[in-house]
């Protein structure tokens, strides 16, 4: 034997036993207790790996009992696999589901470190991002969560070491017999079969990674595999994999619930052809009938439920006058409860102190009714706007733990961002924001001059940047928020003049579907909604009668209500319009901006007039809201042209002209003094600043 021959013997050999050690094939039918690891509420039935049922907030985890080989022995370069499986997303009978499932490779297994909803039992708001995760993952998501950048509520996105995904594209295929791309280069999305992930249906997938890319294809079960992938992506997982790393799926569900189910799964880092060995007929169904049911026992458990309800409500107030002094002073004592669920956020008084130099007069930007504003530079050079609050009233209690309970959890980018809070003792309460360098909205349209003056191209997006954040209140969270306060006042504006609503110590929480039950009167005087006044309940529709005297006063240059005997603003914008003469209603500085859009700038005044309509009913939600500001980029024509239409017919009914010819003869809104004298003696009133002060 010479030389060459025994140097290829040997490679030969050294190669086979690297593959015989890293090389794993499994095939699950179907699934029992001893191929898989459960983790949280994931449970099998029927062979049937269930990873979620229908309790809320919950995690499932599924791991393959052993770890995987990903790297070869003393080598950086990631190994190739191979898997695919069937999976359904059932729904429940009268529940809005959510939230997704994820393939994913971990190194290590149970699911510390992971939370809820929106983040799929895949990670948490605090490690989200973080490059020591080690952590890959395919998602398949069926709710739009702004802070993830999601495209929609249906799609699959590429995910390392974050839920933001280096890639994604709405759920589905292409047929073989379309191409999946235009002659131009660009996806021809014609030609795309969506799949909606969450109707119940089994659907197959297939995962291939080699070569530093990774091809993700899915389409219905028992259809032939696609030629062209779903997603087609260059990546790079050997800074990601560990030599070794468990794989398998994570789902989760929030205040959304849904089945998620694995059916079979196989896995290969050897065989590219594994998946033919998965049975794909025969499979059981998760679809909710199309028929009707007959819903008599949930009207008997509702009515149970509401007589219940009217009883204990009963049993409250009457027990209210008696115990309203210690439950006042019992609000204060319990505010250390929040101080420990909202401790990751608690920064030290000494920083705050030596941010604002002592809090020094000279760092002053802004007094408000319950204590001032400081600007602060925190360590790091980061500036900060540091809001200290009076303790003197339990009403700064209260709006101090408001603050902490909404801004604290919800993130998006058109909400100003709280880094964090402290309480020194009971007389200093202190919240710290991102610092805005352009200031509130309102300084910029009533205290610059020509040189600063918002173009209209400022105030449009401005306009659609709140609209956006509303909207995240509203529907976006897995609870539904109601700031209550919506004005010019409120909105901040970063370095690159973008919007951002805050000041949330109004505001409320509330689950989806809930309504809120409080009758406190609490806003500002010109921003609040006739019926707000009248029963003191806060809705959606009250935050959009806040918004649209906003979108009035931004595109007016006019205050809701001057205090120099001048009209209200609505009065005076129906009396022009009446008279035919809406087009003089727009400030002068803007008609004089080269980019004023006359035309848009009629639809915009509109918009805001259905929004402040005296009729609840007859507002718009912030959907559509910020589908009216979306649609000359998203839209199609035919919709653009049905929401002009709207907006032209709704201003034009006589029953919305009459409401306001009735309320112009009587003053179409509330003055201070009517608000306080006209409430019913029985309602709970809270005059707080904002509402005394007017601005």
């Amino acid at each position: 034997m010479n030389l060459k021959t025994l140097l290829l013997y040997l490679l030969i050999t050294i190669f086979s036993c690297i593959q015989s050690v890293s090389a794993i094939d499994f095939v699950f039918n179907g699934f029992k207790s001893s191929d898989i690891s459960l983790f949280g509420i994931a449970t099998i039935e029927s062979r049937i790996l269930t990873l979620t049922n229908d309790s809320t907030f919950s995690i499932g985890r599924a791991l393959h009992p052993s770890k995987i080989v990903t790297k070869a022995p003393n080598s950086s370069q990631v190994l190739p696999f191979s898997t695919s499986f069937i999976f359904a997303m059932a729904p429940f009978k009268d529940r809005l589901p959510g939230h997704g499932i994820v393939f994913l490779f971990v190194p290590q297994t149970g699911i510390d470190g992971t939370t809820s909803s929106q983040n799929l039992g895949f990670l948490n708001f605090t490690n989200n991002g973080n490059p020591d995760n080690h952590v890959f993952g395919v998602e398949f998501d069926v709710f739009k969560n702004q802070e993830f950048n999601d495209i929609n509520d249906n799609h699959v996105g590429i995910d390392v070491n974050s839920l933001a995904s280096v890639f994604d594209h709405e759920a589905g295929y292409w047929p073989d017999k379309y191409n999946k791309f235009s002659d131009d280069g660009s996806l021809n999305e014609e030609s795309f079969e969506t799949l909606k992930l969450n109707n119940g249906r089994n659907y197959q997938v297939w995962i291939d990674y080699a070569d530093f890319q990774i091809n993700v294809t899915m389409a219905p079960v028992g259809m032939k595999r696609p030629k062209q992938p779903l997603l087609d992506f260059p990546l790079n997982l050997s800074q990601v994999f560990k030599e070794e790393m468990y794989v398998g799926f994570t789902a989760s569900t929030g205040d959304l619930a849904q089945g998620h189910k694995i059916l079979a799964w196989s896995f290969s880092n050897s065989n590219f052809r594994i998946s033919d060995a998965l049975i794909t007929q025969g499979l059981p169904s998760f679809e909710l009938p199309k028929d009707p049911v007959h819903r008599s026992k949930g009207f008997i458990a509702g009515m149970t439920v509401s007589l219940l309800f009217l009883v204990v409500v009963t049993v409250v107030v009457s027990l209210f006058l008696i115990k309203r002094n210690r439950r006042m002073k019992r609000e204060r004592e319990e505010m250390e409860d929040w101080e420990l669920e909202y401790w990751p956020h608690r920064i030290s008084y000494q920083e705050i102190d030596a941010a604002t130099k002592g809090f020094a007069d000279e760092n002053v930007i802004g007094i408000g009714g319950n204590g001032k504003v400081y600007k602060g530079v925190l360590t790091g050079s980061l500036e900060v706007a540091v809001k200290r609050i009076s303790h003197e009233s339990s009403e700064g209690a209260r709006q101090f733990l408001a603050e902490i309970s909404s801004l604290g959890r919800l993130k998006h980018r058109n909400l100003v961002s709280l880094r964090g809070w402290c309480k020194k003792d009971r007389r200093s309460l202190i919240l710290v924001y991102d610092y805005m360098e352009n200031g509130s909205l309102d300084k910029r349209l009533f205290e610059c001059d020509e040189t600063n003056m918002l173009s209209f191209e400022d105030r449009i997006r401005i306009l659609k940047d709140v609209a956006s954040g509303v909207l995240y209140l509203h529907e976006g969270w897995e609870a539904k928020v109601l700031h209550r306060d919506i004005k010019a006042s409120n909105v901040l504006l970063d370095k690159d003049m973008n919007a951002r609503l805050g000041d949330f110590g109004l505001a409320r929480m509330h689950d989806h579907g809930q309504v809120a039950n409080t009758t406190r009167v609490v806003g500002t005087v010109g921003y609040l909604a006739p019926e707000f006044v009248k029963t003191g309940r806060a809705s959606t529709q009250t935050d959009v009668f806040g918004y649209g005297v906003l979108v009035l006063e931004v595109m007016c240059g006019r205050r809701p209500i001057e205090e120099d005997g001048k009209p209200p603003l609505l009065d005076w914008l129906w009396e022009l319009m009446r008279r035919g003469e809406l087009i003089n209603a727009f400030d002068r500085r803007l008609r004089t901006s080269q980019d004023f859009n006359e035309e848009e700038a009629l639809r915009v005044l509109q918009l805001g007039m259905i929004c402040a309509s005296l009729d609840p009913k007859g507002r718009p939600t912030m959907r559509q809201v910020v589908k009216f500001f979306e649609r000359n980029s998203e839209a199609d024509e035919s919709e653009a042209e049905h929401m002009d239409v709207y907006l032209l017919e709704t201003l034009r009914s006589n029953t919305m002209l009459s409401n306001f010819s009735l309320s112009l003869s009587h003053g179409s809104h509330p003055t201070f003094e009517e608000i306080r004298e006209g409430l019913s003696s029985s309602m709970s009133i809270s005059w707080t600043n904002s509402l005394v002060d007017g601005r």
